[in-house]
């Protein structure tokens, strides 16, 4: 395989983070003017006349009629020169190059950033294309144009017809890329568990360089596995993998949480914690989860400290992790309201007290509860059907 950091991330995506930092209003120490010159480079740079117009509608920028021109009229240009080439291949060559030739033109159109163009011409060269895998990059290449608009009910329609396309003949490699797509798309609607699940398969034979680098790609997966394994599964798939081993190193805030959490130092994962809020606040797809995160991955923690406890006093569990005791208190109070820590607590001495659920009589009550629902059904049903 070749070096999954060889490849460079597509410039569109690149653009796409830009953008976000501007956006961002709780990133601190950014250069926002630094940020419009950089956006602003790349757009005039490959042309993207038609992203220059929606960017500078949605953030209220100065549009620059003369820059704006001159990328329609130099896109135009190319476009001609693209139409000459797909009538010479149909004329005077094979289906191959008249095949390649459409392709070049779809890729133009979605690199200047034309969606709708772009997808009618995508479609126009999927219908005379016979592979699979190349069927699948073209809408991998499609659903990197929608991430740039952040259009993501497009990302799903189109991760549909990837996942019909590469059921249908796909090779591995471009089956394990869509696991990559599906993961970030997974991430993005908060499916953490189901993202984990994606890109922990994918990490071994990981070639979506195109959508982001390597190490990105184990960051997410270790973020991710951190609020949604148990601790037996995050030791077996993330803590003692070589392949998250030899990169997490590069995001040291996550290596350092990861590794308190399963060695119980509570003290340094929440310290190590800050670190990890800051990297996914810092990223275009976790950023909208930040405030959930926060939470999920401080109820994990609270959990497994509270695993080895019948019954534990706040003072020394607000200790273990480094906290104010009235932020504890309350915090651990909404969970157990919540229903998400099995748990009590008697404020007058100061006492938490687990529950262990006991998972015998939890079966014994799901099965009666699951009779019953049958015995409803069978007696709905006897009344419309003449059993004699």
């Amino acid at each position: 395989m070749a070096d999954p950091e060889s490849e460079k991330q597509d410039f569109r995506l690149e653009l796409a983070q830009q953008v976000f930092l501007y956006r961002s209003t709780d990133i601190a120490g950014l250069d926002k003017a630094q940020l419009q010159e950089q956006i602003l480079q790349t757009i005039f740079s490959k042309g993207l006349a038609p992203y220059y117009e929606h960017i500078c509608g949605e953030l209220g920028w100065e549009l620059q009629q003369s820059k704006l021109q001159e990328m329609q009229v130099s896109n135009a240009k190319q476009l001609e020169d693209l139409a000459a080439k797909i009538k010479d291949a149909e004329e005077n060559l094979g289906e191959t190059e008249v095949r390649d030739a459409l392709h070049a033109r779809a890729t133009f159109l979605g690199d200047t950033g034309d969606c709708e163009a772009a997808a009618a011409a995508y479609k126009e060269t999927e219908d005379k294309t016979a592979s699979g895998a190349s069927k699948a990059d073209m809408v991998f290449a499609q659903i990197r144009l929608a991430i740039l608009y952040q259009d993501w009910h497009c990302v799903k329609r189109l991760l549909l017809r990837a996942k019909t396309i590469c059921e249908a003949g796909g090779d591995w490699e471009h089956k394990n890329k869509l696991k990559v797509y599906e993961g970030v798309a997974a991430m993005y609607s908060r499916d953490f568990k189901r993202a984990a699940e994606l890109l922990l398969d994918s990490i071994a034979t990981f070639t979506t360089s195109e959508l982001f680098s390597y190490t990105s790609c184990v960051s997410y997966a270790v973020a991710s596995s951190l609020i949604s394994l148990d601790r037996v599964s995050l030791k077996a798939r993330v803590v003692d993998s070589p392949e998250i081993r030899s990169v997490i190193g590069r995001v040291p805030a996550l290596e350092a949480c990861l590794n308190a959490l399963y060695d119980c130092a509570y003290r340094e994962f929440f310290r190590a914690l800050l670190g990890v809020i800051d990297v996914i606040r810092g990223d275009m797809y976790t950023h909208p989860h930040v405030r959930y995160y926060m939470r999920e991955v401080r109820l994990v923690a609270y959990n497994q400290f509270l695993e080895s406890y019948k019954s534990v006093t706040l003072d020394s569990m607000a200790t273990a992790f480094d906290v104010g005791l009235p932020f504890l208190d309350t915090e651990v109070a909404d969970f157990i309201c919540a229903g998400r820590i099995s748990a009590k607590i008697d404020k007058v001495a100061g006492i938490l007290e687990t529950k262990r659920p006991d998972a015998k009589n939890a079966l014994y009550l799901e099965t009666i509860k699951r009779g019953d629902l049958l015995l409803n059904r069978v007696q709905k049903l006897s009344r419309v059907i003449d059993v004699d």
